[in-house]
C-alpha cells in the first residue's frame, strides 16, 4: 500500500491533496475507553458578529494564510474518517462566511465513512444560504439565538439585527434540516430574564431549545466565571413558569439533557458544562481553523497537523499523530480547581 500524496483536481476546481486508497476504517478509543468518532470542525476564526460571551469586541482573527486551506481541510477529514471518525460538525467562528461553504460542504458529504454532517451557526446568512447548504448535504443547523428582543440581541451581538437570525431559522427548516436546535448562551445580567420566553418557542413548533453554561476562555474568562447562570437555576426558572418539566429518554452521550414543558411540541436542553459536566460520555475532538487537534474544549491541549502535513508528512503519519492524540485525549477540564483554557477564544476553537 502506497502512502504517497497523489494530486488531482478537487470537487472545488482546483488542484489538492489525495490521501492513499484501501485503507480500513480503523476504531479509535482514548486510554478511559470512550469511542472517538465525533469530530468538530472550525472553518474559520472569524465572524460576522461579536457576541459578548465569545470574544472582545475588537478581535484580531488569523491571517488567512495560517489557516486550513480546503484541500488541506478535505485531507483531514479523510484522515480522520479512516480512524472511524463518521460524525462532523462544521463551526467557526461562523462557518457560513466562509468563501466556497456550499461546495467544501457538498465536497465533505463525499468522503467515505461521513455519515453525519450538521453545522453550528448565528443564521444570519442562512435566508439564502439554508436551500443549498442542505442540497450539498448539510443535515443538521443549531443556530445561536440568546433572546427574542431586537434591540437585547443587537447589544448581545453586538450589531446582529435580530430579523436576518429569524429569517435563517426558518429557512433552515423550510430546507428540512431538521431536528432544528436552538442554542442559548444564558449569561447574568444579559439575557438570563429570556429563558421563559425562549423555551415558551418549544409549545408550538418542534424544535429543541437548548440552554448552555457560559465557558470561561482566554482573554474574556474573568467576566465569562462571573456571569454563568447554573443550569439548576435556569431550570427551576423554566418550572416556575410552566410548571414540572417532563423528563425525556438520555442517552448520555448528547451533552444536552433534554426535557419536555408538558404538552409542548418540542423539547428544552441543558448543557451544564460547568456545574455538572458529561465528561464520561466525550467522543468528540476538534480541529481548529489553523490545524491543531483540540482533545477538549475547555482545555489547552493540542496536537499540531498543518505543520507536518505542509512539511511533506505522509498519510501514515498524520494519521499516526491524529490517533495518538484522540488516545490521549483528557477526562475532562479543571474548571472545578480553578483552571481555565487560556491559549484560545471561543470563536477560534469552534465550540
Amino acid at each position: 500500500m502506497s502512502n504517497s500524496i497523489a494530486l488531482h483536481t478537487s470537487p472545488l476546481g482546483r488542484v489538492t491533496l489525495e490521501p492513499p486508497d484501501g485503507y480500513p476504517i480503523e476504531k479509535v478509543f482514548d486510554r478511559y475507553g470512550r469511542h472517538i468518532h465525533y469530530l468538530r470542525i472550525s472553518l474559520t476564526d472569524a465572524c460576522n458578529l461579536r457576541c459578548v460571551y465569545c470574544m472582545p469586541e475588537h478581535m484580531t482573527f488569523r491571517p488567512r494564510h495560517e489557516l486550513m486551506s480546503d484541500e488541506e481541510l478535505l485531507y483531514l477529514v479523510r484522515v480522520g474518517a479512516s480512524l472511524g471518525v463518521n460524525k462532523i460538525r462544521l463551526t467557526g467562528g461562523e462557518p457560513t462566511i466562509r468563501p466556497n461553504v456550499v461546495e467544501l460542504v457538498r465536497a465533505i458529504a463525499a468522503v467515505p465513512g461521513i455519515e453525519d454532517l450538521a453545522m453550528t451557526t448565528n443564521a444570519i446568512l442562512l435566508d439564502k444560504l439554508a436551500q443549498p447548504l442542505a442540497e450539498a448535504g448539510l443535515r443538521r443547523v443549531n443556530i445561536s439565538i440568546d433572546t427574542l428582543n431586537p434591540e437585547k440581541f443587537n447589544r448581545i451581538t453586538r450589531w446582529g439585527k435580530f430579523d436576518d437570525m429569524w429569517r435563517g431559522i426558518r429557512a433552515a427548516e423550510a430546507a428540512g434540516m431538521t431536528p432544528l436546535k436552538l442554542n442559548c448562551v444564558v449569561v447574568r445580567h444579559f439575557n438570563d430574564d429570556d429563558i421563559v420566553d425562549l423555551a415558551r418557542l418549544t409549545l408550538e413548533n418542534d424544535w429543541e431549545m437548548r440552554f448552555i453554561e457560559m465557558m470561561p476562555f482566554g482573554g474574556v474568562s474573568d467576566f465569562q466565571q462571573e456571569n454563568v447562570v447554573p443550569f439548576r437555576e435556569m431550570r427551576r426558572r423554566v418550572e416556575a413558569a410552566f410548571g414540572p418539566l417532563e423528563e425525556v429518554s438520555y442517552d448520555y452521550v448528547d451533552p444536552s439533557r433534554p426535557f419536555r414543558i408538558p404538552g409542548a411540541m418540542g423539547t428544552l436542553g441543558f448543557i451544564s458544562s460547568v456545574t455538572e459536566p458529561f465528561c464520561q460520555g466525550c467522543g468528540r475532538v476538534r480541529l481548529t481553523a489553523d490545524g491543531k487537534l483540540r482533545l477538549c474544549l475547555l482545555r489547552d491541549d493540542e496536537v499540531d497537523l498543518l505543520t507536518p502535513l505542509r512539511a511533506g508528512a505522509s498519510f501514515d503519519e498524520i494519521r499516526a499523530l491524529m490517533r495518538d492524540g484522540a488516545y490521549h485525549k483528557p477526562w475532562g477540564h479543571s474548571l472545578s480547581e480553578g483552571k481555565f483554557a487560556h491559549n484560545r477564544v471561543m470563536n477560534q476553537i469552534g465550540g
